[in-house]
């Protein structure tokens, strides 16, 4: 098993961060930021959240800047469309992911795993399928009820401190998500423990890349 260095000391790298809910992009990648951004790579995010209003878009903002502190750069846009109506606003959605491709030309984007039980998540994954086709997109998991893992072919290792990081920003910033029975941190540290298992690892994160060019 070879290990690809995407995020490199003093280079570029543009990241798009795509999810549904305002904690997605966190609980499936947060741990994969915070460790690009320590690599010392000079990264530039546009981090996007398709749903969101009142206090679920202030805990968006908030987390979004909290995890993204030391990034050379990085902006943020909420959609404000309605939580699990996602594929039924298709066209107004598609919309809203076409009016960030000015904004960047990702070298990276994350987005939901294309087969996710949840409809909001699979309908952001075939979005930034058609919309950024010439970028690598990397689709992340995220826990639910629904029983949907499954196996991903891409991995990033994580320090443990660094998921001690994610899960405490978790924690802090998504008061409206602690009533939930699944989320909290044994759940994200658990995952994160199975899938280091996989890459000898103690934790990581896990994606699925269909398409890879290697140059």
């Amino acid at each position: 098993m070879r290990a690809l260095e995407l995020a490199q000391p003093g280079r570029p790298l543009s990241v798009l961060c795509l999810g549904a809910h305002s904690d997605d992009i966190e609980i499936g990648a947060g741990g994969a930021i915070l460790t690009w951004i320590r690599s010392g790579a000079v990264l530039d995010i546009h981090w996007c959240v398709a749903t969101g209003a009142g206090d679920r878009a202030d805990e968006a903002r908030a987390s979004a800047e909290a995890f993204l502190a030391g990034a050379a750069n990085f902006t943020v846009a909420i959609g404000g469309f309605r939580d699990s109506y996602l594929p039924y606003e298709g066209a107004a959605v598609k919309g809203w992911v076409e009016a960030q491709k000015p904004r960047m030309k990702p070298d990276v984007v994350l987005t939901h795993y294309r087969d996710d039980a949840h409809q909001d998540h699979r309908l952001m994954s075939e979005l930034a399928g058609n919309a950024f086709r010439d970028s690598l997109i990397l689709q992340y998991e995220i826990p639910k009820w629904d029983g949907d893992l499954g196996r991903p072919n891409l991995f990033v290792p994580l320090k443990a401190d660094i998921l001690d990081r994610k899960i405490a920003l978790l924690q802090e910033h998504f008061g409206s998500q602690r009533s939930k029975d699944w989320f909290d941190a044994e759940t994200f540290r658990g995952l994160a423990r199975l899938r280091g298992v996989e890459t000898r690892a103690r934790y990581a994160e896990a994606f699925y890349a269909n398409k890879i060019l290697l140059n």
